[in-house]
Formats: structure tokens, sequence, C-alpha cells
């Protein structure tokens, strides 16, 4: 439906960057006027995603933003804290990017199967994630829950968001560390990430030339078992992606 996917686009970073770099923005107006949102003419900008969100709510509707924000909420501010884990999107797997990833003691991927999405790349997916992460879940709409038991390992977890907005677990994630790939967890990060791992095992980079320097992190690196590397990339990642400072704007969010 047009009016849901432009709903959706209300909330893709490209508005948020515009509205917080200029105070307004085009492409805002332009989906908003898509909408059919049914709006208070003398609303603000608030009551706009306030309503979007509702919308995008509705069960059959819910799209990926719907999901990473019952996951905000629920599982990091409900569970967690800002100052003591770190959320990550869109990080990178091998050939996949995991949807959320929550680093707190561990390194946990939520991969979320919406209303709106197939399982079709589940399969693929999870394999990939399960040399990068040591807990995995899939989060998915009810009407998924079957279908991702039957392709998920038994390892992995499963939550549903109900109808209600409420994330049930219909199965616990086993934590397992030594299943990760190093090389793979290597391809993960950026150089000085990795480098920062290095560090802190006490590993030195060879003085070796430009073109020669990701070889030879990535030798030293998986010279190291794989629940060393996790726990010290884990580290690593919450200073360098650290979201502590917005924890102040989490809670203004829709």
């Amino acid at each position: 439906m047009p009016q849901i996917s432009a709903t959706s686009r209300l909330f893709s970073s490209a508005v948020f960057k515009e509205l917080a770099g200029k105070g307004q923005s085009a492409l805002f107006s332009r989906l908003l006027s898509q909408c059919n949102l049914n709006l208070n003419p003398l609303g603000t900008v608030g009551d706009v995603f306030e309503k979007a969100f509702a919308t995008l709510r509705s069960v059959g509707q819910r799209d990926e933003y719907v999901f990473k924000a019952a996951l905000t909420h629920k599982v990091l501010l409900g569970a967690h804290s800002l100052k003591t884990a770190s959320m990550l999107t869109e990080f990178r797997a091998g050939n996949c990017k995991a949807d959320m990833v929550i680093l707190n003691g561990t390194a946990t991927v939520y991969e979320i199967k919406s209303d709106r999405d197939s399982l079709a790349r589940l399969e693929r997916q999870l394999e990939a994630y399960r040399k990068v992460f040591a807990k995995a879940y899939v989060i998915a709409a009810e009407d998924h829950v079957d279908g991702v038991m039957r392709v998920a390992p038994d390892d992995v977890g499963v939550m549903c968001l109900t109808r209600r907005y409420q994330i049930s677990t219909v199965r616990q994630a086993v934590e397992n560390a030594n299943r990760i790939c190093p090389e793979t967890l290597f391809d993960s990060l950026r150089g000085g990430e990795a480098e920062q791992v290095l560090t802190r095992l006490g590993a030195v980079t060879p003085k070796v030339p430009n073109t020669q320097i990701y070889a030879a992190r990535k030798g030293l690196f998986c010279q190291f078992p794989p629940s060393v590397l996790l726990a010290e990339v884990v580290q690593v990642l919450k200073r360098s992606r650290n979201l502590a400072p917005l924890g102040s704007l989490v809670d203004d969010l829709p």
C-alpha cells in the first residue's frame, strides 16, 4: 500500500538527518502528504510521528522499524541500560547485515522478520550470524513463528512480537562463543577496532607496507580462541560505537 510505504519512510535516516541538520525536511513534507494520517492541522512534528507509529503498529502493517522500536524499549532499555549496554544496527556479518546487536556481557544478535518480510533468506542469515555472535535470536510476527522454528537451529532463540505489542520468548537462545569464526569476526570490524582488540590481547602488528596491514592483522587475530576474541571485541565495540550520549533522547523517540 502506497500510504503504508510512505508512513514507514517517515522514520528513515534521511528524514531524521534533514530534521536534525536543517530543522525542516522537504522529504518529510512530501511523505506526509502521501500518508493519509488524518492529523490535527495544529499538530506538531512529534504528533505526526506518534500517529504514524500507531499506524505502523497495526497488525499486518508492522515493518522493521516497529520491531526495532520494540527491541529498543523492551530489551535494550527494559533489561539493560545505555550506560552498560550498546546497541548496533546494520552490523556486518559475512555477506549479511544484522538488524540489531546488543552488547552487554556478550554479543547478542536479533534478526527481524516483520509482518511484511519473508523467510527466504533466514537460513543463510543465521548461518552468518552464528559465526560472529555468541547468542542469536529471531524476533518475528506471530504468523512467522512456526516457519522460524522450522528453519532456525536449536541454539537460536525465537521471540514473537504479539498483536498487543509485547515481546514473548518462544525459545531461549543458547550462548556459545566457541562456535564463532575468527576470520568472519575480524571482517566485521573496522581496521582501528581490530587493532584495538589486538592491543588489548598484547599482540603487536608487525611493521609492514600499508597493503599488507590487513593480512598481518588478520593473521594475528585468528591465532586467538574465539571466546577470547569475542570478549575483547565486545569491550572495544562498546566504546567505539557507544550510544550512552543519546540516552537522554531515546525516551522522546516514537
